[in-house]
């Protein structure tokens, strides 16, 4: 893969997660993908953070969807090469403060195998 074209998985990424089109999000994942987020360590303690596999991944943002129905991101930063993509996006949700969020999607042959989020 070229870093054009894990570009373009990062865009699609948005496009799916903004519209909250979950067969779209989890269609640019890999079977056993594996995603790290600390809100998930939060509302789930007992995956430490981690969800592994499209069910689990699709189980946990259709929980986010239902519960943040104004959730959006709005890119500030891509940054691509080869393997994976770092992108920094702001996440708004009606009457709570935006949050800063940095994510890096680890990509082979045109999945994403593991996401991580990072924010304060």
């Amino acid at each position: 893969m070229n870093s054009a074209v894990n570009m373009s998985i990062a865009y699609k990424w948005f496009e799916a997660f903004n519209n909250h089109n979950l067969d779209q999000l989890l269609s640019l994942y890999d079977e056993k993908a594996q995603h790290f987020s600390p809100k998930l360590k939060i509302r789930k303690p007992e995956t430490n953070g981690l969800v592994e596999g499209k069910e689990a991944m699709r189980t946990w943002w259709k929980e986010a969807f239902d519960r943040l129905p104004t959730l959006k991101y709005q890119v500030t930063s891509l940054t691509a090469n080869e393997t994976r993509v770092f992108m920094e996006y702001v996440r708004s949700v009606n009457d709570e403060p935006d949050l800063l969020v940095a994510e890096v999607l680890d990509i082979r042959d045109g999945k994403i195998v593991f996401s991580r989020v990072y924010h304060g």
